[in-house]
């Protein structure tokens, strides 16, 4: 491997990954049930205190919903990466409905506008769920 290209990463401090959470918006959530895998992509709101995702419900027997009941620690991550630049913050942790209220304006605060997939407006509906930041580990392109 002499000749491929590559570039140095290292760790981020804690000021810089607080950054990072609180400037993003969206990320991958990679959930599991036993042997089977399965990652979504899904907007986030952080505060500095808790972390939330925005999961979207169609019934109770989504694959989405199905693999969010069975996962005990989840994965989210979020990244950005180019030739010269990189960045990205793995969060573990156990992930579950969050108890907390929030009205309209409030989630057009925290999230960005929702992505239509062959759906209406009005068949959407929104849970909040909280992944608890047991683990963050953030890495950077590094010169």
């Amino acid at each position: 491997m002499d000749h491929v290209e590559y570039v140095y990463t290292g760790g981020m401090n804690e000021s810089d990954v607080d950054d990072r959470l609180r400037a993003g918006e969206h990320g991958v959530l990679g959930l599991a049930d036993e042997n089977d895998a399965y990652a979504v992509p899904l907007s986030y709101h952080y505060d500095g205190d808790r972390f939330l995702l925005r999961v979207s419900e169609h019934d109770d027997d989504s694959e989405k919903g199905r693999f969010l009941r069975t996962t005990e620690t989840a994965t989210f991550v979020c990244y950005d990466a180019s030739t010269d630049e990189s960045w990205s913050i793995h969060i573990r942790g156990s992930v579950s409905e969050w108890e907390g209220d929030v009205d309209e304006t409030t989630l057009n605060e925290w999230f960005p506008p929702f992505r239509l997939f062959d759906e209406t407006v009005q068949e959407i509906e929104f849970s909040l769920y909280e992944l608890r930041m047991e683990t963050v580990v953030g890495r950077q392109t590094i010169e």
